[in-house]
């Protein structure tokens, strides 16, 4: 029996015999065949979550990773880089070698917002190989035990005569719940003290220890907590109502229509991450979200699939862009 090592000798004897009469009646080239090592992906695939376990982003890399994996038939393998919000899960991926096994779930902050309110950054994201747009949760807001408040316009009409008495957690600076309180905060004419946190699910536990009363997050983190009670949402920063919380109101009816905020992720690869890999992720992102048992799962969750492809992504930014340029200018937000 021939070893390997002898094969691959005798394959490669084959091959240079095979040129040489190729060269003697002018063919010009033979095609090589495609070993199953060279298939991409050959390999697991890393997936940064720029925040803590429990949050949001991290409630949809560990869902749609799962899914995303099978259909890739490679493992995804979840990384939580929290810090700097988002942007250390970012510099990250501009780092990462461009080969289509690092990705990285992004968000508005690391998209977005994140030029906007840093004074120096050591990544572009604008330089991130796009991949497409995986998903959104509109935010809800939720209170502890606020004397007396038991809707939003209660909540108001509190924050308004308690200014910066009243404290509001988020998953971290520039952070979409971050984001969603200034909106709040422009939107109502109230002076709320932010109080940033490394994932969303430190930021409830502080709301139920009474530690902070205002929680903007999305439905997936708020959910249990207010179906048992412990946490009373007031209304979803959405134009309709979700099927997950289907009592509690929409911002427009609760009184407050331009407080409008979810959180979105899209996914990206390193700088320079060739189309054919980035083409082949967004196909089984795709798929994956349109499997019957994945839609029923993020309805139930709270979540909305986006468009996929990277044309929507790109439409999206720009929207995203023009939307935040403006809040941040006007709540002048700044982290550094």
């Amino acid at each position: 029996m021939l070893n390997l090592q002898s094969m691959l000798w005798k394959n490669s004897l084959l091959a240079a015999m095979l040129g040489a009469v190729a060269g003697a009646v002018g063919i010009t080239a033979i095609p090589r065949p495609a070993f199953a090592q060279d298939a991409y992906p050959s390999k697991p695939v890393k997936l940064i979550v720029p925040f803590g376990a429990g949050g949001i982003t991290d409630v949809v890399a560990r869902l749609v990773g799962q899914k995303l994996g099978e259909e890739l038939r490679q493992p995804v393998v979840i990384e939580n880089r929290a810090g700097a919000g988002g942007n250390i899960a970012a510099q990250a991926l501009a780092q990462a070698a461009p080969d289509g096994y690092t990705l990285l779930l992004g968000t508005v902050g690391t998209q977005v917002v994140n030029k906007m309110i840093y004074n120096k950054l050591t990544y572009d994201s604008a330089t991130f190989t796009p991949i497409s747009l995986v998903s959104n949760s509109p935010y809800v807001l939720a209170v502890g035990d606020i004397p007396g408040v038991t809707d939003l316009k209660g909540l108001v009409a509190y924050a308004k005569a308690n200014p910066d008495r009243l404290n509001a957690g988020s998953a971290g600076n520039a952070s979409s719940p971050h984001l969603g309180l200034e909106l709040f905060k422009i939107a109502t004419g109230t002076a709320i003290v932010h109080v940033p946190f490394k994932s969303g699910a430190e930021a409830i536990n502080a709301a139920l220890s009474n530690q902070v009363q205002i929680v903007i997050d999305a439905i997936p983190v708020v959910k249990s907590h207010v179906q048992t009670g412990k946490l009373k949402a007031l209304a979803i920063a959405s134009e309709a109502r979700s099927p997950a919380l289907p009592n509690v109101a929409t911002s427009s009816q609760a009184g407050v229509p331009t407080f409008q905020i979810g959180s979105w992720n899209a996914l990206l690869a390193p700088p320079g991450t060739p189309k054919q890999q980035a083409s082949i992720v967004a196909g089984a992102l795709s798929r994956a979200l349109a499997r019957p048992d994945m839609q029923n799962r993020l309805a139930e969750m709270g979540i909305e699939a986006l468009p996929t492809g990277e044309a929507a992504y790109q439409k999206h930014v720009r929207s995203e862009t023009e939307k935040w340029t403006r809040i941040v200018r006007v709540a002048g937000t700044k982290v550094d």
